[in-house]
């Protein structure tokens, strides 16, 4: 493979330093539901997993459905938790920087809380105009639906594209839309054996990005 054409990001995790804000309001959202979900088994269990199928495994786990206000006040507390809390990924300004190549986002989330956690982080006028989300395509990773529509929509062919990713979810959208994928641990050594086992190369810090995305 050449350098690449377009070079498409997950945000949660690789573009924002997310992750443990938004699970951290998740288990406390489920703990007032009555259930005790341990932030370890939230990583686990719903990391890079839609917010409708995160609710589907705590309903199957309650027995029961939860209260009707439940996602919203979820996203209500994690946009508060953004605000007071929400950093880039340490690396990203100076990663991007230096990529000469196009660049998108394509996530999971809602819109909203991209354009958002976006703003808080001084990103948002990268992506602009180049921001994907699942609820407006109707399609969300794994299925590769989503990343097949950010290459289409800015001319790029799916072969040509890198897709940078911390989930096993997005890492298999990727896969099966026929694109390269780049693992991101963000120093996290624990999940680096399992993201090696399907990425095509697995990175730590961000300034080992540029590098990666200069091929032959």
């Amino acid at each position: 493979m050449t350098s690449p054409e377009l070079v498409i990001f997950d945000s949660d995790g690789v573009l924002v330093d997310s992750e443990i804000i938004a699970l951290t309001v998740l288990v406390r959202t489920a703990s007032e539901e009555g259930i005790a979900i341990s932030l370890e088994d939230a990583i686990r269990s719903f990391r890079g997993v839609k917010m409708a199928d995160c609710v589907r495994e705590i309903e199957h786990r309650l027995g029961r459905s939860v209260r009707d206000t439940f996602i919203a006040d979820i996203r209500r507390a994690t946009a508060l938790a953004f605000d007071a809390e929400l950093k880039p990924v340490e690396g990203i300004h100076a990663a991007l920087a230096e990529i000469a190549v196009p660049v998108c986002v394509a996530s999971n989330g809602p819109m909203s809380k991209l354009t958002h956690a976006l703003g808080l982080t001084k990103l948002l006028e990268r992506f602009e105009g180049r921001i994907f989300s699942a609820y407006e395509v109707g399609s969300w990773k794994p299925d590769p639906g989503l990343f097949l529509h950010a290459a289409q929509t800015l001319g790029a062919h799916p072969s040509r594209c890198v897709v940078v990713e911390d989930s096993l979810s997005g890492i298999r959208a990727a896969k099966a839309a026929g694109m390269r994928v780049l693992g991101f641990t963000g120093g996290d050594s624990g999940v680096e054996r399992e993201l090696a086992a399907v990425c095509d190369e697995v990175f730590h810090r961000m300034s080992e990005l540029p590098v990666l995305l200069r091929m032959e």
